[in-house]
């Protein structure tokens, strides 16, 4: 039986997601974040040794990386769900897996670490808001700007990322676009960005993952 480590509010989610949408069996193994230092609990490091989520068994096998448990389950149980290999789509739906994590997250996540730099005691907030604002003027807010021209402008040639059908590249994309709807400057100003990702809220497979797994809400 596939067990998932699910972590709330986090990247597990998109996990749960996969796997309705492959119509695959999986129990789910809750954790909740501390909820003063929204980290994970110490227990997830019994899992796997970084104590991070999500975390997929399988029997012997721990899977952890987001990206690795897509395509292990992709290529394990859902083919359909990934282009062709050899194709120029399969290219596209590498890209994205990799792209994803590698390259939108980052400033994703500088964005969410300066937003709580400002937070900082009163007696510091002042310098420590100068510091963020230099460092999100000069670098974060115009390299997300450039990423999401980026990707407004790849869906202007398709629908989904990987080409015409929809694919596990699109769950795989699905929590750094939302975290950029949360804190990262997404907005009606780029159309097909927001289009796309009411299309991925719609998916029935998508409500039964959120059903499943419990409020999942990103940090803004």
């Amino acid at each position: 039986m596939i067990r998932v480590h699910h972590l709330n509010h986090s990247r597990s989610q998109r996990v749960l997601w996969l796997l309705e949408e492959l119509g695959l069996p999986y129990e789910i193994v809750r954790y909740e974040r501390d909820p003063k230092t929204m980290l994970a609990p110490p227990e997830l490091k019994k899992v796997h040794p970084l104590g991070k989520s999500p975390v997929v068994t399988d029997g012997p096998l721990v899977l952890a990386e987001s990206g690795a448990i897509i395509e292990t389950l992709v290529e394990r149980h859902g083919p359909q769900l990934r282009p062709e290999p050899g194709t120029p789509e399969f290219q596209r739906y590498r890209y994205w897996m990799h792209y994803a994590e590698g390259s939108l997250m980052p400033p994703l996540l500088l964005k969410l670490v300066f937003d709580q730099v400002e937070k900082a005691p009163l007696i510091v907030r002042p310098v420590a808001k100068a510091i963020s604002a230099t460092v999100k003027g000069r670098f974060i807010t115009p390299n997300l700007r450039t990423h999401l021209d980026f990707l407004e402008a790849e869906l202007a040639s398709s629908p989904w990322f990987a080409g015409p059908a929809f694919s596990a590249a699109d769950v795989q994309m699905s929590f750094p676009i939302e975290a950029a709807a949360a804190r990262g400057g997404l907005d009606n100003s780029r159309p097909r960005l927001m289009d796309w990702l009411q299309r991925i809220h719609d998916r029935p497979a998508y409500h039964r993952a959120i059903d499943k797994g419990g409020p999942f809400e990103l940090l803004g």
